[in-house]
């Protein structure tokens, strides 16, 4: 008998939502005309993206305009970032954080080896920001501050209208990875003073290879990829039409969704978390409780290693993450645990659930009777579990 899947990995991708396959299909099927053409095949396409990219603003509170579809959210954030400091030859310093997804942070250390300045802003236990060292780090030479919305693996959520504010008031520009934000939390462009924000399909229920930047009117603007006339001139190449019209279904069913991933999601987050933290001796919740995603949650089981609780709990169909899949493949401790300071011995026993609409009481409740053992177990195996409680 085939084993269930309970799918507690959200943040790194999500199910696509079988309403958003029905939407795209025909635009892989039947509507295959390309947009730019000039015939009526083509340009019944071309309406349907203009639908689409309505869609997209509407989540957002933008202008259909500001919308700009990319690839992913990797690349929303280097265009983003590109764009600023192309368009500000003369200033030569970026300020971001010590916790970024790695799309920004690996982009930022690979300019700073091509000359220019970053000042990695440090977070502190709770994994909030130091705001006072961040205003003071803006200067007349500041290209761009490109701060992440909500961090993906922890759930901390930033400030980031108060931070945008200040910024702004500054005239430099800002840019925020809003891509675990969007679709978890109410978002309204239109009232914030945010030039730039990344977002991601794969995230709330669309396919991977799509994204999206909102670009606020007026913001100076260079493009990252070179071509055509496509996207008003802001991105060359063919359109990805069946995931464009996909990626605005999801906006679409992302906003409808906003008010339950902020109700039963999130008590079902704190159902698992509660539970967990009851039945596990020595383990504590990684990040604020306060100011987070609904539907996240990173805990440290201290003395145990994350790869094999990741390992067992697959055993049972289970699936979580020991941090961000784009860095999963490596030994070392998470970045962002480690810029919190958290300890050695817990953030090498980190472990990330990540829920969605999708998820039910019957898993959360399964979830909490298979793990608790899987982490005496593997503490039993421990030298250091030994010498901690000896």
């Amino acid at each position: 008998m085939k084993m269930k899947v309970i799918y507690t990995d959200n943040n790194a991708t999500t199910q696509v939502d079988p309403a958003v396959l029905s939407e795209m299909l025909p635009y892989l099927e039947q509507y295959y005309g390309n947009p730019s053409s000039m015939h009526t095949f083509g340009g019944q396409v071309a309406r349907k993206i203009t639908e689409a990219r309505a869609k997209t603003a509407a989540l957002l509170g933008a202008k259909p305009e500001e919308i700009l579809f990319t690839s992913c959210g990797t690349e929303s954030d280097s265009t983003a970032i590109r764009a600023a400091i192309a368009s500000n030859p003369d200033k030569r310093h970026i300020v971001t954080t010590r916790v970024e997804h790695p799309a920004v942070k690996n982009l930022c250390e690979q300019l700073a080896k091509g000359g220019y300045r970053i000042t990695f802003v440090p977070v502190d236990r709770n994994g909030a920001l130091d705001l006072d060292l961040l205003y003071k780090s803006l200067t007349n030479d500041t290209a761009i501050v490109s701060i992440m919305w909500a961090n993906n693996e922890t759930g901390v959520v930033f400030p980031i209208e108060e931070i945008a504010a200040e910024v702004r008031s500054r005239r430099i520009v800002f840019h925020t990875d809003a891509v675990q934000a969007v679709g978890k939390l109410p978002i309204n462009l239109g009232k914030l003073d945010i030039d730039m924000l990344s977002l991601s399909g794969h995230k709330i229920h669309a396919p991977k290879g799509i994204g999206a930047l909102y670009i606020r009117k007026g913001t100076k603007f260079a493009p990252f990829l070179i071509g055509g006339h496509q996207e008003s001139g802001r991105r060359g190449g063919t359109e990805n039409v069946a995931s464009i019209i996909a990626l605005g279904k999801a906006c679409e069913l992302a906003g409808a969704n906003l008010h339950e991933e902020n109700t039963r999601v999130k008590e079902l987050r704190d159902r698992l978390e509660n539970a967990l933290l009851k039945k596990v001796h020595k383990a504590f919740v990684n990040g604020g409780t306060e100011k987070r995603l609904p539907n996240t949650t990173s805990i440290a089981f201290e003395y145990v290693e994350g790869e094999a609780i990741l390992l067992m709990m697959n055993e049972f169909g289970i699936c979580a993450s020991s941090g961000s899949a784009c860095t999963s493949g490596s030994l070392e401790p998470s970045h962002v645990l480690r810029a919190m300071g958290v300890p050695f011995t817990a953030a090498h026993g980190s472990i990330r659930f990540s829920l969605s609409i999708y998820n039910t009481q019957a898993e959360i409740d399964f979830i909490v009777e298979k793990l608790p053992p899987i982490i005496a177990r593997l503490r039993e195996l421990s030298p250091f579990w030994k010498s901690a409680v000896a």
